[in-house]
């Protein structure tokens, strides 16, 4: 079985009043066909492109395995230098994945070949670009973005399968407390509901991108993508106007992010088993809660 999801909804082109009225404002996600159409990268971002630019700088890799509970979240796995993961994620399938790749440090060149979608909304951080590249099979885990900022994410060179839930069912999604990620224990793809019975009943959305594809993705939407090719995107960021966002956000990054590490560091196993035991607590009691409403 799967989960209850239905297509997000695609558009070729939007006007922003549209934009604003109907996806913006209700934060609902939207695929845009041809928003980058006009940019240089449209045409330019091959991998071959890309390994010429970047060329034979050391990259960290990230795989599918659970987190380790004594790391931060955005532990590497393995590093390797990044044409010779551009050859492999041509070639092979594999697992490993680049996260948060920062053309700023590695290579402000490509900058130059984006435009950050201005005519639809305001509040874009122009310097915090960042790009994302996956073997054929890679999956990124099902996890919100912890500085809850609007997405517009844009994807080169292949298919990339994407699965959305608004975060109100963050509880029912098994929501590892004090971090933005889920238990790691069921497949997305294929949930087992006996095991997981909270899962039974989630709504979401799925789309999947192609070259040149834009989706945007509103602040504190959880996602999961897995990579049908080997590809690449670039999420260009923007902060959402409420001010209750914007402090939860700077508390996510700060104190919560702070708390979690020193507790990671300093009881590890314990700590994580107390974390996965309290989400399943808590998704069980949100069933319950369901239940009593209807």
């Amino acid at each position: 079985m799967a989960f209850d999801l239905s297509p997000i909804d695609t558009v070729d082109h939007i006007s922003k009043a549209d934009f604003e009225r109907f996806y913006l404002n209700p934060r609902k996600p939207l695929v845009i066909k041809n928003l980058s159409k006009d940019w240089p990268a449209y045409e330019k971002w091959t991998m071959d492109y890309v390994k010429e630019v970047v060329g034979d700088q050391t990259v960290p890799l990230y795989d599918s395995g659970k987190a380790d509970p004594s790391k931060p979240i955005n532990a590497a796995a393995a590093e390797m230098k990044f044409a010779d993961y551009i050859d492999l994620i041509k070639e092979t399938p594999t697992d490993l994945r680049i996260f948060l790749f920062d053309p700023m440090k590695q290579a402000p060149q490509l900058l130059e070949d984006y435009r950050a979608p201005k005519s639809l909304m305001g509040g874009f951080l122009d310097n915090y670009p960042n790009m994302f590249f996956g073997g054929k099979g890679s999956v990124t885990f099902l996890h919100f973005d912890i500085d809850l900022a609007h997405i517009f994410h844009t994807h080169f060179n292949g298919r990339k399968h994407v699965i959305l839930f608004e975060n109100k069912w963050k509880e029912r999604l098994y929501q590892i407390p004090f971090a933005t990620y889920a238990l790691e224990d069921y497949d997305v793809e294929n949930p087992d509901f006996e095991k997981f019975p909270a899962l039974k009943g989630v709504q979401g959305t799925e789309a999947f991108l192609e070259h040149g594809d834009t989706l945007f993705m509103p602040t504190g939407y959880w996602h999961w993508m897995k990579y049908l090719d080997g590809s690449f995107s670039i999420s260009l960021r923007a902060w959402d106007k409420s001010w209750a966002v914007k402090a939860k956000s700077l508390y996510n990054l700060t104190l919560q992010r702070k708390f979690d590490d020193f507790m990671k560091g300093n009881f590890r196993e314990k700590y994580m088993s107390w974390k996965e035991q309290l989400a399943i607590k808590r998704a069980n009691k949100a069933i319950n809660m369901t239940s009593v409403l209807k």
